[in-house]
């Protein structure tokens, strides 16, 4: 089985996130980069494409260009990852998906509803894959919860909190040389959303992702701590979700003493789940008047769903880079199903761009409902 041709935009020298997409990429053995328009510098979009070793003639400059020599070359990529700032994705998808190449855009996948409507709309039209790296769905103990959840095992959910905590904007380091918060921290390249849409988008896709519980209202404060920033550094919002559960989401990016802290409790009638990212390979289940117990990654407790995805034998840790790999497996079957137009396996998940539409929804939502200080606010008639 040949390698998916992948090509990159952004991700170019001492880029974080591009680093890991391509990790992510190459760990099950399923793509292979071979073209890139890295920075939206040539000089450096250069430099960085000979430090991965891609061929001179395949390092672009712009990503247009990219996108119609690629499209035209009978051994051109056949997906793209899209790893710019936010205000810039949904222009690099659609050309690429106008070309007829498959496109995995990191979160979110654009800045407005407006513009992530089109891009469902054009990935339709075109029979493309449109995938948003929404990685954390990719652990195998979000598996197993999403498996019990989806069966029953909690009985009927009632209540489910998600928090996900960072410290490193406590300060305004976007004053002090960092490019990685200087635009996420600006809306004319983040949005209208800051904590909310770098990491509250995260939360808010484990919790539909696991629960399989659509958000039908929401309430939220959105607040910027840093004097002077411009967009919120720590969002809490509380949710009404369908069947009549209810939930609360905190999403900080100045929480001091917390590093990356994602976790998520969900409490139905019959039990209980907690998952943290800092203990990824093991989730707590509680049953009503029964002991907890704990199940672990790759044990016999597990399921299929868990299974399907876990490398390694238990007792050897798999993390956030695994986690990330799995999204890009599952993107490449996908794609490997659609080149022979055939359907995707049923038990084969990704964050698709139906998902990165309703991302936006909820950031834009949330903003709406902090602006009218604390409303309640409708995500069932938030349609673009």
């Amino acid at each position: 089985m040949t390698r998916i041709r992948l090509g990159m935009v952004g991700g170019g020298r001492d880029a974080f996130i591009g680093s890991v997409h391509r990790i992510a990429a190459r760990l099950d053995d399923q793509f292979e980069l071979v073209a890139g328009a890295l920075s939206s510098d040539p000089a450096r979009a250069k430099e960085s494409g000979q430090d991965l070793g891609l061929a001179a003639d395949r390092t672009y400059g712009t990503y247009q260009e990219m996108a119609a020599a690629e499209a035209s070359r009978s051994d051109g990529i056949q997906a793209v990852s899209v790893v710019t700032p936010n205000d810039t994705h949904a222009a690099i998808a659609k050309a690429f998906l106008e070309r007829g190449i498959h496109v995995i855009c990191d979160k979110p996948l654009a800045v407005s509803t407006q513009q992530a409507a089109e891009l469902v709309r054009l990935a339709r039209q075109t029979h493309r894959i449109l995938a948003v790296t929404y990685n954390y769905t990719g652990y195998p103990m979000v598996r197993q919860a999403r498996e019990m959840c989806r069966a029953g095992e909690l009985g009927k959910v009632r209540l489910v909190h998600v928090e996900y905590l960072q410290d490193w904007l406590a300060n305004r380091v976007e004053l002090l040389g960092s490019k990685q918060a200087a635009w996420r921290t600006d809306p004319a390249r983040a949005g209208v959303g800051g904590a909310i849409g770098d990491i509250g988008t995260h939360a808010y896709h484990l919790m539909r992702f696991i629960t399989g519980l659509d958000v039908t209202e929401l309430c939220a404060e959105l607040t910027s701590f840093a004097e002077g920033r411009r967009l919120d550094d720590d969002a809490r919002i509380l949710l009404r979700l369908g069947s009549g559960a209810r939930g609360m989401l905190w999403a900080s990016q100045v929480a001091t003493g917390n590093e990356n802290e994602l976790a998520i409790r969900v409490y139905g009638e019959q039990g209980g789940l907690t998952w943290r990212q800092s203990d990824a390979n093991r989730l707590l289940h509680s049953p009503l008047d029964k002991p907890s117990r704990v199940i672990t990654r790759g044990s016999r407790a597990a399921g299929e769903a868990a299974a399907r995805v876990t490398r390694i034998p238990p007792g050897h840790p798999e993390g956030y880079l695994e986690a990330f790999a799995t999204v890009y497996a599952e993107i490449a079957r996908s794609i490997r199903a659609a080149q022979h137009a055939q359907p995707a396996a049923e038990n084969v998940w990704y964050p698709d761009a139906s998902d990165g539409l309703d991302g936006v929804r909820f950031v834009e939502a949330a903003v709406r409902s902090s602006a009218g200080h604390g409303k309640w606010v409708s995500l069932e008639n938030s349609a673009a």
